[in-house]
């Protein structure tokens, strides 16, 4: 009986050891946890202070964007209602304006041409326009001036000089706009 209560005591006495042995580890591991200083606790809570802070405005710039959304709609739809004309008028319209703004502009032309370019799923058809402008610098100015004051939407897409004779130039323009479809 006495080699089983021996034993036992060895057996108790190992596993108290172990507890003490894990005690002290647990003990140095807080220990080193406390280690950093207030000056470095103060600047992890200040850095995690501006984190949170700019991840709130982020979410409130998100919302911001998300609130305007409707209006971006609405705007979105009136450029292209209001910009892009409808396929059926539009070439006359087009020629029209055209026309006015080079005459405004004191320009001559040599008329226009189109080509038509359906693009698919976009709501759109792309119109190429090309002309020469033929008149002096000024003039020249003033008509690509007229084109971007227009109230129809044109990418002035390419400038070539042709030739230059006293005082006048010769301008080959290309220029892209939209119809509705």
């Amino acid at each position: 009986m006495k080699a089983k209560w021996h034993s036992w005591k060895m057996w108790t006495g190992a596993a108290l050891a172990v507890l003490l042995l894990a005690d002290a580890g647990l003990g140095v591991y807080l220990w080193e946890l406390n280690r950093e200083g207030p000056e470095e606790m103060r600047a992890e809570r200040d850095r995690l202070a501006a984190d949170a802070k700019l991840l709130k405005a982020d979410v409130a710039r998100g919302e911001k964007i998300r609130a305007s959304l409707p209006q971006v709609k609405k705007d979105c739809d009136s450029f292209y209602s209001g910009s892009f004309l409808d396929r059926i008028t539009g070439y006359s319209d087009i020629e029209t304006d055209l026309d006015s703004i080079a005459t405004k502009a004191g320009v001559k032309t040599t008329g226009f041409s189109f080509k038509q370019k359906d693009l698919k799923d976009r709501g759109v058809t792309e119109i190429a326009i090309s002309t020469s402008v033929n008149a002096d610098y000024p003039a020249v100015i003033e008509f690509i001036n007229g084109l971007e004051r227009s109230k129809y939407f044109y990418l002035l897409d390419d400038l070539q000089l042709s030739s230059a004779t006293s005082g006048t130039i010769l301008l080959q323009i290309g220029l892209h706009t939209y119809f509705r479809t």
